[in-house]
């Protein structure tokens, strides 16, 4: 598997849990205010870890280590992705999978095979306006079987959605709302401009602006919540 990044520890990564994150290179969208364009756009430009290196930490931490998040990039592109779960899972972590949901088939085997323990699915915007905001044309039908096998399977998941000011509005969230209603859970993200965003012409909302957008999602989903804003 393609691993660009590998984070030994992080308590932020999955929720609950000391945990390593991998970070895989390539995605099939194009968002433009991604935090990791050099994962996205130009992966081959950053170093190539072995797997054996991620393996080796997980053997040597056996105990402290609880979970593997496997992040992107988009790690649902990478052909083994399943084999290196596999591996994962028979040195007894959990799993925690981020994805765009853009491959319900494989959130399906991988879900149906119970190599996850967590999913965090990106919701990029409301389906009317998901191609400008993913930066490429798409099929939503293909979002909207990802969210339905997250809210109707058996493992714990969340959704989230990273705010920003030039592309979100309440009316965003309304169609969001009704989208994900009934999910267990979503977060709201603020918005984080850096060097390596991919256009660095964006801007993000205040908490308090955040908040209103809070109130209108909580009419369909019961624990919304906002993350990474003070």
């Amino acid at each position: 598997m393609q691993i660009h990044g590998f984070n030994k520890t992080t308590l932020l990564d999955f929720p609950g849990h000391l945990a390593s994150t991998v970070f895989t290179g390539g995605c099939n969208m194009r968002c433009p205010y991604c935090q990791n364009a050099d994962l996205v756009l130009n992966p081959m430009s950053q170093p190539l870890i072995s797997e054996e290196v991620v393996f080796d930490h997980i053997k040597k931490r056996k105990g402290i280590i609880e979970g593997v998040c496997i992040t992107g990039g988009e790690p649902t592109l990478q052909a083994d992705l399943e084999d290196f779960i596999k591996r994962l899972k028979e040195l007894g972590v959990m799993v925690k999978l981020d994805s765009n949901g853009y491959r319900p088939e494989v959130l399906k085997r991988l879900m149906g095979n119970g190599l996850l323990d967590y999913v965090a699915m990106d919701i990029k915007s409301s389906l009317d306006d998901y191609h400008t905001v993913a930066g490429v044309k798409l099929d939503t039908s293909l979002i909207k079987e990802s969210i339905d096998l997250l809210k109707n399977g058996p493992i714990d998941y969340e959704f989230r959605t990273t705010v920003v000011k030039e592309l979100h509005s309440k009316e965003t969230f309304e169609k969001i709302g009704e989208l994900l209603s009934g999910a267990k859970q979503y977060f709201l993200q603020g918005y984080i401009d850096s060097e390596r965003v991919i256009e660095r012409r964006f801007s993000s909302y205040t908490k308090e602006e955040l908040e209103t957008f809070v109130a209108i999602l909580k009419k369909t989903i019961k624990n919304v919540s906002i993350r990474g804003v003070d």
